[in-house]
């Protein structure tokens, strides 16, 4: 069989505007050396982050800081973002065609980057819970940053994706007290499955060692600076994008001495950067996936054809999901053969994508 001289084509999901999503082709870069052809299976929708884009909301003064690896096109829009997605290598240097593999990639049934990018699924992960790697790399950030200690009674404010899955690990520490505050009393429900203590903001426990802040909102916020006990730590996970924050530091903030701490995934947290890299970071965070309890974060399916209605969905709050999963066509697509740029080019191989699933 010849290998075929066309490239192939894509198809991917583009912000065009304010609230204005749409699925493009385009046409694929032929494989380099070093470089895998991906035929995406999933990717999960990142509600907090990627919504920020599709309001068209990212402050100009932190569009560098805040593009998404792989991401093309600028802030505003046009702009493909995103980076939950997991697919199989098609065609790869040696001993990678055929595995499984994470990736901070946009929404893009297939794609090519240096292997450098992917992270390898383990075979005890389904490919559709997968889509949370990225999810999960960003709590373990946060409990690097926030240095849990033995015994300690720690609170998370907002039983969102994010502060859902910093409760899921936390839940595994030696803690003396562990609450998920939410203002929405049917995330007790949600609790419950995760195993962890739950509390509406008025009941929770005051005093704690740290308060781990994931509800992108002023209130929880404020509530955070009134549970942290003396010399407290706040940790702000939470991304208010250009909405303006009010808090009141003119009362007992200064006295308690109390401290508010950014964590944000972009880079390693302070107290393991030099010690852990990204990809190790990753590798992690794709491991601890073993657990099939991550299940509880993935809350609906939709086809790739249907993403742009379904974010459009979840801007305006008809669909509610923690972390809505977008299920490729790939099983029943052929592989495409693409012409590689160095002179061994081989035919791409067919291959069975493995997973033991019962759905980035």
């Amino acid at each position: 069989m010849m290998i075929s001289e066309r490239h192939a084509e894509a198809t991917a999901y583009w912000t065009v505007g304010p609230e204005q999503g749409e699925l493009r082709s385009e046409e694929l870069p032929a494989r380099g050396p070093g470089e895998a052809l991906v035929r995406t299976l999933y990717s999960g929708i990142s509600k907090g982050t990627e919504l920020v884009v599709h309001h068209a909301s990212v402050p100009p003064c932190v569009a560098g800081a805040m593009a998404a690896p792989n991401q093309e096109g600028d802030f505003p829009y046009p702009v493909k973002f995103g980076y939950l997605t997991v697919g199989v290598v098609e065609d790869g240097p040696e001993g990678w065609t055929g595995k499984t593999v994470f990736c901070l990639y946009p929404h893009q049934d297939r794609f090519i980057v240096p292997v450098e990018s992917l992270t390898v699924v383990p075979d005890g992960v389904p490919a559709r819970r997968a889509v949370l790697t990225g999810t999960v790399e960003t709590a373990v950030n946060g409990l690097w940053e926030a240095g849990p200690r033995l015994g300690d009674r720690v609170a998370v404010i907002g039983a969102g994706l994010v502060g859902g899955m910093v409760a899921k690990l936390l839940a595994g520490f030696p803690l003396a007290r562990l609450q998920l505050i939410d203002v929405d009393p049917a995330k007790r429900a949600f609790a419950d499955a995760l195993g962890v203590d739950f509390s509406h903001p008025d009941n929770a426990l005051p005093d704690c060692d740290i308060v781990i802040h994931c509800s992108a909102s002023q209130e929880g916020l404020q509530r955070s600076l009134q549970l942290a006990g003396d010399d407290g730590d706040i940790i702000e996970m939470s991304w208010y994008a250009d909405r303006k924050v009010t808090l009141p530091l003119g009362e007992d903030f200064h006295a308690r001495r109390l401290s508010i701490r950014a964590s944000q995934v972009g880079m390693v947290a302070r107290a393991r950067r030099h010690r852990r890299t990204n990809s190790e970071r990753l590798a992690l965070a794709v491991s601890l996936l073993q657990d099939p309890l991550f299940d509880v974060f993935l809350t609906g399916t939709s086809p790739f054809a249907e993403l742009p209605g379904v974010v459009q969905r979840l801007a305006d709050g008809t669909l509610d999901a923690l972390c809505h999963v977008i299920e490729y066509p790939a099983a029943a697509t052929p592989p495409i053969q693409v012409q590689s740029t160095n002179a061994q080019s081989a035919e791409v191989q067919s291959s069975e994508v493995q997973s033991n699933e019962a759905t980035r």
